[in-house]
């Protein structure tokens, strides 16, 4: 070995390991160079059992895609951006944790920053830091009502929106919010009740907005009385503290919750006041946890798909990164009313 025209003897004994290379997978797999990369960069166009043979042989050469070349060949880093507003709240960490695994099944990493103040500034910093990081696209869950009415991200970078500002320019998937809120609240309508009081989730939360602008509405078109919003924070603490105050109330007899943690402290405070569950009042939530169906009673509750919604929000962002256009509308999932046995009729009347 010459280096600045002397020669050098590599020590003896010391080896230098050379890295394996597609031509390797490609001899080992019985394949053409061309098939390994068409896994590499996860074609579809590769029959199945060749691509777990191929599969098999780079994990058996330890073989890793030279990601920086690629991206010089494809102008790709198969690799996404996700901005959210901590993980908190159960909805939060469902969308971040469904839209990773989907991104992981589309063959793209994920790239998150969460960011804690509910600013423009603070999304413009977490999207300046991540386009940094050499991304292709990315998610934005803006689950928090911001401080400038219209936010504007900067262009040359695909974007798609969870749970935010249907104003945007930007391509949106949420679930449908109005439609999981009317359901709920005329469900408690058919079943005889009255009225519906409200524990509605925080007021700078696009989700609670919704679902508390869709209560009010389904209300008024049943002529039914609109009694005042209880605010809570979405803990169980908070439904607690709002379902003491309820509880108190003899005339209320159903409760819908924004979510089902609020629920949860709804119960509880009913249940300390000697308030029947449903036989004296109902109670209703809203995302449907997995612990739900196994509180006392049951709790009726309205179930978002969250896989379904991260799933159309990764193929929306490929479509954009693959050349395609970017819609401009809101695509919305249906939720489904599950109905358990916290509501029933009203009592009757004494």
């Amino acid at each position: 070995m010459t280096v600045d025209g002397a020669t050098q003897e590599t020590p003896p004994g010391r080896r230098t390991r050379r890295r394996p290379s597609m031509a390797d997978v490609a001899a080992l797999a019985g394949v053409s160079s061309q098939t390994v990369s068409r896994v590499v960069n996860n074609r579809s166009n590769v029959e199945e059992e060749t691509r777990q043979r191929v599969l098999s042989a780079m994990r058996m050469l330890g073989y890793r895609p030279n990601t920086a070349a690629r991206a010089l060949v494809t102008g790709q880093f198969r690799a996404l951006g996700l901005i959210s507003f901590g993980l908190s709240s159960f909805g939060n960490a469902r969308t971040v944790d469904a839209v990773t695994k989907a991104a992981q099944r589309a063959g793209y990493t994920v790239n998150m920053i969460a960011i804690e103040s509910q600013t423009e500034r603070a999304v413009h910093k977490a999207f300046d830091q991540l386009t940094m990081q050499a991304v292709d696209g990315i998610v934005l869950i803006e689950a928090q009502i911001l401080d400038t009415p219209a936010l504007r991200l900067p262009p040359g970078v695909p974007v798609v929106m969870a749970d935010g500002d249907v104003s945007h320019r930007h391509p949106m998937v949420d679930t449908d919010q109005t439609l999981g809120a009317r359901l709920v609240t005329r469900h408690l309508l058919d079943l005889g009740h009255e009225t519906v009081w409200h524990v509605a989730g925080p007021e700078d939360s696009y989700a609670a907005k919704r679902r508390t602008e869709s209560w009010h509405a389904t209300l008024k078109e049943a002529g039914a009385a609109v009694p005042g919003v209880v605010f809570g924070d979405w803990s169980a603490a908070s439904g607690y503290e709002a379902g003491r105050v309820l509880a108190r109330r003899p005339g209320v007899t159903a409760v819908f919750a924004a979510n089902d943690q609020m629920a949860l402290g709804v119960m509880r405070a009913m249940a300390e006041a000697g308030r029947r569950i449903p036989d004296d009042v109902s109670i209703a939530g809203f995302d449907d946890l997995d612990e739900s169906a196994y509180l006392s009673p049951p709790l009726t509750t309205v179930r978002q798909d969250f896989d379904v919604v991260a799933e159309r929000i990764v193929s929306l962002m490929i479509d954009q990164i693959e050349g395609g256009p970017a819609p401009s509308a809101t695509a919305y999932v249906t939720p489904e009313l599950i109905v358990r046995q916290s509501t029933a009729a009203p009592p009757p009347r004494p």
